[in-house]
């Protein structure tokens, strides 16, 4: 049995090809991106857009991408330890953005118990605010506590010596 195929134009596209290439132009294209979002968003309203992949994006992808491969033609040795390596560097990028994370609240913590006793100076909106440090809070966002008040230490512009 043959199959009848149409014949190829001047470009090398058959017409039927031609008649069945979606055609959009820039402002459809827009519309068309514009309804997805929101009906996206409608569906899972709490779910927004990202524009970073992380590690369970990549992991997926990597599941996807072996579950899919053609059994006669496995994916190439160097190919799945490249993305390997990619993804124990994702880990550990991770892990260092965490401990980042982690040294620097404690970094404020110190600081911000450095400052006990001594007079600082706090900006809070469009007042200047000036006392001792009767106390501090520690953790992820230290605090002060001047003239009865507590203040973030984000807020504190000065430190003065007793």
């Amino acid at each position: 049995m043959e199959i009848n195929r149409p014949a190829l134009n001047s470009t090398g596209v058959n017409e039927v090809e031609k008649m069945f290439r979606p055609v959009l132009s820039a402002t459809e294209k827009n519309e068309l991106e514009k309804l997805a979002r929101d009906y996206n968003l409608k569906i899972n309203p709490e779910r927004q857009p990202q524009q970073n992949m992380g590690r369970d994006d990549f992991l997926k992808i990597l599941i996807t991408q072996l579950s899919y491969q053609d059994p006669t033609a496995p994916m190439q040795d160097k190919e799945f330890i490249a993305q390997m390596a990619q993804f124990s560097s994702l880990e550990q990028m991770t892990a260092m953005a965490k401990d980042f994370s982690k040294l620097t609240a404690m970094i404020g913590s110190g600081e911000a118990s450095s400052s006990l006793g001594k007079n600082v100076e706090i900006i809070e909106g469009e007042r200047i605010v000036q006392g001792a440090v009767q106390a501090v809070t520690r953790g992820g966002n230290p605090q002060v506590l001047v003239d009865g008040n507590l203040y973030n230490w984000d807020q504190v512009v000065r430190v003065f010596a007793e």
